[in-house]
């Protein structure tokens, strides 16, 4: 007898579609499993027989062949399982195996035949839907991560005696198993964190509404105590909404690393991501054995969050060079390049010495040597890549005693949603979404200047030694201040508020 079951396969980001080939011949009993796989595939024959054997289901005395094609990709995790077990079943009871042609299986056995959750699902269902694939049998665990995918059916499974019923049932009642897609409409930020219980701080609260409205990296500076951890928090509150096609995105990247776990759904609010400033290299970019993604995908269409930036080794700022301009992560392995998408907003802090309470004296004692070296562990080339430094001042005993007066962070959004209203028709049809996002030549076509403006920026120039980057830096804020006033033409209003932004930069590096 012969099989063929369809089952898929994840390679980086990438899902593909694997035949899994079931022979039961005469000949010497055994059980072969080929294809270019690893240890913990080939460990899939024992997982399977001792499943269907306390099923109650004992292998025929045969020579038992499975062939997991293409089998020039090395075929990685436990996955394999219930597509084997699938092609078994179909040989030993006679079903026609021509009615499942649409049908792709994944899924984990144990011993006792228990179907379990396995990671990269949804990115699978994505990729095998453009290849055909009308129907997938996975384990229950990870239906609701999968029932939103367009177009795919779902049937979610979690014993192997439930796979023998469903294989033997008609297709009338195999359509009964297909789980339905409810809509799970999620309110967009009722968050946790308010930016009205920031006391003060009214310069980088506007900072930072600015960052969020242009999707620009933003740093703030600092004493202890000020409150940056605070409006960085809040910051995501100011997004708008993941649309489907970015919370599939960012899903497939969470599923891969198996975070989407007991039955949830697609991720629905922007990822926050805070590693610890001992974090390494690796773990922020991505790799491994089997390459993962890391924390810088994990963050991917949302923030990553750097406290206390300086305290991290240099060697991990530095990965964030080319991920920061090219939004995405590569990891080169013999077998190939794995990519990994990127496209975060990159929120610090810091403070300007080594104790944090520089420039006032009654307190610092740092000496110029130790803030010097201090702040250089902060390259240049990163630094380049921040477009707003702001100061975040000490905060008084006064301020906490006064009521809380600030914006909300409904309120701050509102202004944000506009102005990336007002972006989106800019940039339509282009590669471009925000403001932020904007190179050189990009800044002068879709960021144009009257002469006024061009004479005021000269000036600016002249006096602080302004360079060519930070010249894009300010006109690309601006944009992103005319925005937020709802103004279609840059005035020196906005490009004056711009200029102070990367001042910060000057005060605390020159």
């Amino acid at each position: 007898m012969f099989s063929v079951i369809f089952s898929g396969g994840i390679r980086g980001m990438e899902a593909y579609l694997v035949r899994v080939e079931v022979d039961l011949s005469r000949g010497l009993p055994g059980f072969e499993l080929v294809g270019s796989v690893s240890g913990e595939v080939k460990e899939a024959k024992e997982r399977v027989q001792i499943a269907l054997k306390n099923a109650g289901v004992s292998l025929p005395v045969a020579r038992i062949t499975v062939n997991l094609s293409p089998a020039n990709i090395k075929k990685e995790g436990t996955g394999y399982d219930l597509p084997i077990a699938t092609g078994l079943i179909i040989c030993m009871e006679n079903i026609e195996a021509a009615q499942f042609a649409m049908t792709a299986f994944l899924g984990e056995l144990t011993l006792n035949g228990e179907i379990k959750r396995v990671n990269g699902v949804l990115p699978a269902a994505l990729a095998l839907k453009k290849q055909g694939i009308e129907r997938m049998v996975i384990p229950k665990e990870n239906v609701g991560e999968c029932r939103k995918v367009p177009g795919m059916e779902i049937v979610g499974l979690e014993h192997i005696t439930e796979l023998i019923t469903y294989l033997k049932a008609t297709e009338e009642e195999r359509k009964l198993r297909v789980v339905q897609k409810e809509e799970n409409v999620t309110a967009h930020g009722k968050a946790d964190v308010d930016f009205s219980e920031v006391c003060g701080q009214e310069t980088a609260k506007r900072a930072a509404e600015v960052a969020a409205a242009g999707f620009h990296h933003i740093m703030f500076a600092g004493p202890p105590g000020a409150g940056k951890t605070m409006i960085a928090e809040r910051i995501p509150g100011l997004l708008p909404p993941l649309t489907q096609k970015e919370k599939l995105e960012v899903s497939s990247i969470y599923s891969i690393v198996g975070k989407l776990q007991n039955g949830q759904e697609l991720v629905d609010r922007r990822p926050f991501i805070a590693p610890h400033h001992t974090i390494s290299p690796q773990a922020l970019a991505g790799g491994g054995r089997i390459p993962r993604p890391g924390l810088l995908s994990l963050a991917h269409r949302g923030i990553l969050f750097l406290d206390e930036m300086p305290e991290f080794s240099s060697d991990v700022l530095e990965v964030l060079r080319q991920p920061m301009e090219a939004k995405k992560v590569q990891i080169a392995r013999s077998q190939g390049i794995y990519t990994y998408p990127a496209d975060f907003m990159l929120v610090c802090a810091m403070n300007p010495c080594p104790c944090g309470y520089y420039p006032d004296k009654n307190k610092c004692n740092c000496s110029e040597t130790d803030i010097r070296r201090y702040l250089g562990r902060i390259s240049g080339p990163i630094l380049d890549r921040i477009d707003i430094v702001t100061e975040a001042s000490p905060v008084t005993i006064q301020d906490f005693h006064q009521k809380h007066t600030g914006e909300t962070t409904g309120t701050i959004r509102k202004r944000v949603m506009a102005a990336r209203k007002l972006q989106k028709i800019r940039y339509q049809g282009t590669s471009y979404h925000f403001n932020g996002e904007l190179s050189g030549r990009e800044v002068e076509k879709f960021c144009p200047l009257g002469s006024k403006e061009q004479k005021f920026l000269e000036q600016v120039a002249e006096n602080g030694q302004m360079s060519a980057r930070a010249y894009h830096k300010v006109v690309k804020l601006a944009r992103t201040i005319a925005d937020l006033a709802g103004e279609e033409v840059i005035g020196t209003n906005h490009l004056a508020e711009a200029v102070c932004y990367n001042s910060g930069r000057k005060r605390f590096w020159n």
